[in-house]
């Protein structure tokens, strides 16, 4: 026996091979219809609870694709009543905040007035560099661009930013700008390269007054395009 018919084949009942095509088929069709009237329409749109309930039902659709001691009648069942408790969470979460805040979590302020948010740099769900990629992939080049930043509780960042005349000096977000300098030789203005604090003049191992550290970079003010 070589080892592709010791991997592959062995033990393989030929006959319910058919029957693993159509059961496979079944569920997912009802995978689809599950997701159709959970009423959304993209990953990124799913929330914490959202995928949770979507990796449960992995199991129970998976399984009676293959053994035939699972009904898919059991599946769909377990389908059933996972949608209905789904729908009546999400009737209780728009009704009541609390549970909408538990389940979910809340939206949360990345950055303010061109400022990084220090307070939610020790957030395990979202951290400083995540955001700088993502305000980079909205041709974003550095904080003095954007007057507010939030991150939504699905995971999209909504931003407000600073008219053309308004926009300020910031922390510059592309790597190609995002290097320590030397503040002792060169010429400010600085940003702070952690929390993203603009300082005209900082002397040598001068610490940021937002969050008390002493990595400097060349503050940028360039105007936003696109």
């Amino acid at each position: 026996m070589s080892a592709f018919e010791k991997i592959f084949l062995i033990g393989t009942e030929w006959d319910f091979v058919g029957e693993i095509v159509l059961r496979s088929i079944v569920m997912f069709i009802l995978i689809l219809i599950v997701l159709r009237l959970s009423g959304r329409r993209g990953v990124r749109q799913l929330t914490l609870f959202e995928v949770a309930i979507i990796i449960g039902l992995g199991s129970a659709a998976g399984d009676p694709m293959f053994q035939a001691d699972i009904p898919v009648l059991y599946a769909v069942i377990v389908f059933s009543c996972v949608i209905t408790i789904y729908k009546l969470v999400t009737l209780l979460a728009s009704r009541f905040k609390a549970v909408g805040e538990l389940l979910e979590g809340k939206a949360m302020i990345v950055v303010k007035d061109g400022l990084f948010d220090v307070k939610h740099e020790n957030d395990n769900s979202y951290s400083k560099m995540e955001f700088f990629a993502e305000l980079r992939n909205q041709s974003v080049e550095h904080l003095g661009q954007v007057r507010l930043g939030v991150l939504e509780v699905d995971g999209t960042l909504s931003l407000l930013f600073y008219g053309e005349e308004d926009v300020r000096y910031g922390l510059p977000l592309f790597p190609t700008n995002y290097k320590h300098v030397d503040t002792a030789v060169s010429q400010g203005p600085f940003a702070c390269m952690y929390c993203g604090l603009v300082k005209d003049f900082v002397g040598d191992k001068f610490k940021c007054e937002r969050c008390k550290r002493d990595r400097w970079t060349q503050a940028m003010n360039t105007r936003r395009i696109g």
